[in-house]
């Protein structure tokens, strides 16, 4: 429970994927849902993207204020993946959290794996496309090099084998169907009881007071 006004802590989806498996795509759709889930901004050494923010897709900085960063301890979890650094803020997570406001992670799987160590209670979600086929030709429409294709597929497999230390597993053969999946699966999680036990005993004292 938050200390400060006893509403509940928020709760924590992580969303990982192998690259090219268009869980930015679920994501963003999924945001259009449900705008009241705060998306966690990983920070990051890569430099943008076309169409991506600086604040709003991840915090881009330098090599150097990264490592600074991991020396005052500020990550919840980090990694290096394909030459570039990605971290989570812990400050900003439990802020949140503490706030009673429910967040998505997305991060790749050894971050998860730390972020499982450190944060109890996530919810840990991987998305998966419907073949190898459909994977290496998201590549290509994404503008990577053949190199970077091949070492990317490379890893795949390896990647794959991650999902069974999953909660939940999607297949992306459809963006509308696999957001509808996120979405039931966050639903789902809101209403355990656990996380209702507040909800639960207001309405028993109501049965009292009468």
């Amino acid at each position: 429970m938050n200390k400060s006004d006893g509403r509940p802590r928020g709760i924590f989806l992580v969303l990982s994927a192998p690259s090219g498996a268009g869980k930015t795509s679920i994501r963003r759709k999924f945001f259009e849902r449900h705008p009241e889930v705060q998306f966690s901004v990983s920070y990051t050494t890569r430099k943008p993207r076309p169409g991506e923010v600086d604040g709003k897709d991840y915090f881009y900085i330098s090599e150097a204020e990264f490592r600074e960063r991991i020396e005052q301890g500020e990550f919840a979890e980090w990694e290096e993946n394909y030459g570039h650094c990605y971290g989570t803020s812990g400050k900003m997570m439990d802020r949140f959290l503490d706030q009673g406001r429910d967040m998505l992670l997305d991060i790749e799987m050894r971050g998860a794996k730390t972020l499982k160590k450190n944060y109890s209670g996530g919810i840990y979600v991987f998305v998966l496309p419907p073949s190898l086929a459909e994977l290496k030709s998201r590549l290509q429409n994404r503008g990577e090099s053949d190199a970077e294709i091949k070492k990317r597929l490379g890893q795949v497999l390896q990647e794959i084998e991650e999902a069974l230390g999953y909660d939940y597993v999607i297949f992306n053969d459809s963006l509308d169907r696999a957001v509808d999946s996120l979405q039931a699966i966050y639903l789902a999680e809101k209403s355990r009881t656990e996380r209702r036990i507040k909800q639960i005993q207001d309405i028993l004292d109501e049965e009292k007071e009468d």
